[in-house]
């Protein structure tokens, strides 16, 4: 019997209505050695002590918050009006800031407030400079800033450590070799228990006199170092990540090991963003998102690499711009876990991955409300919004089986395909009739308008210090490789129309489906 997607994809899909209310502590018991910090409105205590604003010690007290000022002009940064706060909305927040290395066990709720971790200028090079968070039911709520936010601790990549302080001249790891066992920001989701992180983002602020990055925070959740994500041992935990800006954030690489994670944000979902050089890598847990509730949003970007070795991801990208469930400027591998991507377009999937996966790109946009069925396999699902691309990789895909796609019952048909690996990934896009083509960036269909969203500050969501590398889209020359090279577009793309799906060593994408 064939299982829906969402539950054999997603066990997290589960959590949604848990994710709504505040989570209570959970019944694991406490790590030898881990102090335990307590949230409230009220009062925060440490091991059972309330601590005092101004006070010192392994945790502090204040309202000294970085968030992005009113009134100021184009010399204090690239934000505009609506990326700004006044002082007394910031000052309405309490910073909880952990200041020595240690394991913290994390409950209770802060409605306008923020946790940090900072350890200082020079932990990033002290191998001791660690600490982990285990989140046990904890409530967090910040307006101006991110909710939850390492500042500073020690960065695991030593190579770009050296190479970001001009030592090298070269970074040249791939990303397989990334390895964050070591990395100083560990949150681990406690078996358990619900936890939900409400945060907000500060747009660029310059060093003063200069037009350099001071700060610059676009994620609920974020992290200035490397930083790993793991559950207990049931792996039962959950993270809801709601986000004004993108959800989960780090400027290096972001391991994800265990626990399950929700994420609804108007921009990214999670974003990796050191440029060719970050690596998202998922080994574990179940990750459900839903980005781009605002003008524009990947579920996945990283301006380097994903690397996917298990879990379970449904990943959901904007309707209303040509993005994607799984983008990386760099290579995409998959070489396990089941993984659903659905956008307008995905970027290609490695011909290096281990796994078998399956790109679906339509002739048209599929609304919101469609059923699509891979037969044979567990992809069965409701589309939440519209899309024209659908990745699956699974276990259970298989070569040189011939596999039947229906969308709302109808069987479907394709009349390209191609191999892995071939490029920007993007979908040969026919507008539904009635509709103009786009002209170099993406149009909404008729009578549809992307909703107002406050939180990318006039910006594109790649490549903070530059340009957003260009999307292959309509009205631009795509690339034309030589006719039979391996991994690249074939020679003959466009064929006779054909139902039968089948994954073969050399195809891996099918393009211009439509109903037979």
């Amino acid at each position: 019997m064939k299982k829906e997607i969402l539950a054999a994809v997603l066990p997290a899909v589960l959590l949604l209505s848990a994710c709504s209310v505040s989570g209570g502590a959970s019944s694991s018991g406490q790590r030898e050695g881990e102090q335990v910090l307590t949230l409230s409105d009220n009062e925060i205590t440490l091991n059972g002590q309330a601590l005092t604003q101004d006070g010192e010690g392994a945790v502090t007290l204040s309202h000294d918050i970085v968030y992005y000022r009113d009134g100021t002009d184009d010399s204090y940064g690239e934000g505009t009006e609506v990326d700004m706060h006044t002082a007394d909305e910031a000052d309405a927040h309490t910073v909880v800031t952990i200041r020595q290395p240690g394991t913290y066990r994390v409950l209770g709720t802060l409605s306008a407030g923020q946790l940090a971790v900072d350890l200082g200028e020079e932990a990033k090079r002290d191998r001791s400079a660690v600490v982990t968070l285990v989140l046990d039911g904890v409530d967090i709520t910040c307006t101006v800033a991110p909710a939850v936010i390492f500042y500073s601790v020690y960065e695991c990549d030593e190579a770009w450590v050296a190479y970001d302080e001009e030592e090298t001249e070269n970074y040249d790891l791939l990303p397989t070799d990334v390895d964050t066992t070591a990395a100083g920001a560990n949150v681990v989701l406690a078996d358990g228990s619900v936890n939900q992180v409400k945060g907000s983002y500060v747009a660029r602020i310059y060093k003063e006199g200069t037009t350099k990055k001071l700060h610059k925070y676009d994620g609920a959740f974020y992290s200035k170092m490397s930083m790993n994500i793991d559950g207990e041992a049931e792996g039962t935990g959950s993270l809801s990540i709601t986000a004004e800006n993108e959800g989960l954030d780090s400027e290096l690489h972001l391991t994800i090991n265990g626990g399950q994670i929700n994420i609804q944000s108007q921009n990214d979902g999670i974003n990796t963003n050191e440029d060719n050089v970050s690596v998202t890598t998922i080994n574990g847990g179940g990750l459900q998102i839903n980005a781009g509730l605002g003008e524009e949003g990947d579920g996945i970007d990283s301006n380097g690499h994903i690397v996917i070795n298990g879990g379970a991801i449904y990943s959901m990208a904007s309707d209303h711009s040509p993005e994607g469930g799984l983008d990386a400027d760099g290579e995409i591998l998959i070489n396990g876990g089941q993984v659903a991507a659905l956008g307008m377009r995905n970027e290609a999937v490695s011909s290096d991955s281990k796994q078998l996966y399956m790109e679906l790109s339509f002739a048209s946009i599929l609304s919101a409300g469609v059923k699509v069925d891979l037969e044979g396999t567990s992809l069965s699902f409701t589309l939440e919004k519209g899309a024209q691309s659908i990745l699956y990789s699974a276990p259970e895909l298989e070569q040189d089986v011939s596999y039947t796609l229906r969308v709302d019952g109808e069987v479907q048909q394709y009349t390209g395909h191609a191999g892995g690996g071939f490029g920007m990934g993007r979908p040969d896009f026919q507008p539904s009739e009635g509709q103009e083509p786009p002209k170099g960036e993406f149009q909404p269909p008729e009578g549809q308008e992307p909703p107002q969203h406050p939180g990318n500050s006039g910006e594109p969501s790649k490549n903070p210090d530059g340009q957003r590398p260009p999307k292959l889209w309509e009205g631009q020359s795509q690339p034309q490789p030589s006719q039979g090279e391996p991994g690249q577009f074939p020679a003959s793309a466009e064929g006779e129309p054909s139902t039968d799906f089948i994954l073969t060593d050399s195809i891996r994408r099918f393009s211009g489906i439509s109903e037979q």
